[in-house]
């Protein structure tokens, strides 16, 4: 038994004495072992930095687009601001229809027409009814789509102003559904095609219209004129060829209108990358100044003119200079833009003043010249100021593209216009005309608690 523990105590003491040896050889060694780190799994639900993009991407050109909706407000205050108080349930109605009649156009065959594959570059030919989108397709789709859509309604409610205060409803009703499913769109894509899924004629030859100085403002403004032609002036507006002026019955809800469509317009033009991206801080400046400029130059230039900085014209400058803006907000540096706006704010009141009292075209709220002809003189500029420098090319495919605007849309809408006159009638009777169209062609009146038709008393009699 002795011999036993001893044997045990010897056996302890010498795994103690190894032990201790090998202890001491790991704490001397140069390079202790690492002990592996255990690497976390990575949940199922990690989105990389693509992915985070593409998101932003989307909520930004939705964004935009509500904002660019949004503009409907603007347009309905501005028109029925600048135009009399019988009027404004017309006015409000026409606003909202053309958004609701031209976005079913423009889903059914506008989107196509614009944007669908081409293989002649005039106008797609795929797409309609947006049948490009499946289920589990591509949501890109739907929101280039929605974004499109919005600056569709924009150049269809353009026409409102123009032809405000003696056009039949439902004349407006059939022209905004044509004008969003056919003029607007044709156009579009010969300069925007490439957009989506299309290749326009115009921009391979390389236009410059980013957000649509020309593609929707002087689309909207041409078919204005040949409305406005079309129509003819409202009841006292020219009297022994002398022209009377028939102001409008609240500018403060103009002026309301105004700056809606200049909040729109950060929709409009910094929207128009449809990407959330670090260019859209200069579009947003070059928006700002262009607008301020605008204000400027029209408010001097009414000043000059009237001896009274006129309210109505400085409130059209801004419009002008925003859209003078529009096709080269991404290509011109803001020194530019504040040159550009001035000019379109000065060309808005020289324009007002040609078009009513040398044409003698009665335009109630200045439609043509703050989007036809500032449209045209922006798209110009888009060329004329262009950061990466100028050439003979640039400047001749700019104006390629204004004249090809002009000769496609004005005759046209002036066809359309004509044909509809001869069919279901465009202009009210001159009775309605005279008590106004919110009794007349709707029932109501905007104003149930005032006097607003005072003409209307004579025809009673």
């Amino acid at each position: 038994m002795r011999r036993i523990v001893i044997s045990l105590i010897t056996i302890l003491m010498v795994f103690n004495l190894l032990g201790g040896v090998l202890h001491a050889e790991e704490s001397s060694s140069p390079n202790p072992p690492v002990a592996e780190e255990t690497v976390a799994p990575q949940p199922e639900n990690t989105i990389t930095a693509s992915q985070v993009q593409k998101h932003a991407d989307f909520v930004w050109t939705l964004v935009a687009a509500f904002m660019v909706f949004f503009m409907q407000a603007g347009f309905a205050m501005v028109e029925s601001g600048f135009t009399r108080a019988k009027n404004a349930v017309n006015i409000i109605m026409k606003n909202l229809m053309d958004m609701s009649m031209g976005a079913l156009a423009f889903w059914a065959i506008g989107f196509a027409l614009m944007f669908g594959a081409t293989k002649t570059g005039w106008f797609g030919t795929t797409g309609f009814f947006l049948s490009d989108f499946a289920k589990d397709g591509d949501p890109w789709t739907l929101a280039f789509w929605m974004f499109q859509v919005v600056f569709c309604a924009t150049a269809a409610t353009i026409v409102s102003g123009a032809m405000a205060e003696r056009t039949k409803f439902v004349a407006y009703l059939a022209y905004s559904v044509v004008i969003s499913g056919l003029i607007y769109p044709i156009f579009g894509s010969w300069a925007w095609g490439s957009l989506y899924k299309g290749s326009g004629w115009l921009e391979g030859l390389g236009f410059i219209d980013f957000a649509g100085s020309t593609v929707v403002h002087s689309v909207g403004g041409w078919a204005a004129l040949a409305g406005a032609i079309v129509l003819g002036p409202r009841i006292g507006k020219y009297v022994d060829g002398k022209v009377k002026a028939i102001p409008g019955h609240n500018i403060t809800l103009g002026a309301l209108g105004v700056f809606i469509l200049w909040f729109g317009w950060y929709g409009f033009n910094p929207g128009s990358t449809t990407a959330a991206n670090t260019d859209i801080a200069m579009i947003a400046v070059n928006t700002t100044l262009a607008a301020a400029a605008g204000a400027v130059g029209a408010m001097i230039m009414s000043w000059i003119m009237f001896r009274k900085p006129d309210a109505t014209m400085t409130l059209n400058g801004v419009l002008g200079g925003l859209v003078g803006i529009t096709a080269g907000c991404a290509n011109v540096l803001p020194g530019s833009s504040v040159l550009i706006g001035l000019i379109a704010g000065i060309i808005v009141v020289l324009s007002v003043v040609f078009i009513d009292q040398v044409l003698k075209i009665d335009d109630p709220v200045g439609a043509v010249s703050v989007h036809g002809v500032c449209g045209a003189w922006g798209t110009l500029a888009a060329g004329l100021f262009n950061a990466e420098g100028v050439t003979l090319k640039i400047i001749g495919v700019q104006l390629l593209g204004i004249a090809a605007c002009f000769i496609w849309v004005f005759p046209t809408a002036f066809i359309l216009f004509k044909l509809i006159k001869a069919t279901i009638g465009l202009r009210i009777s001159r009775e309605e005309e005279l008590e106004g169209l919110d009794v007349g062609e709707h029932g109501i009146e905007a104003y149930p608690d005032f006097q607003i038709h005072p003409e209307a008393k004579s025809v009673r009699a």
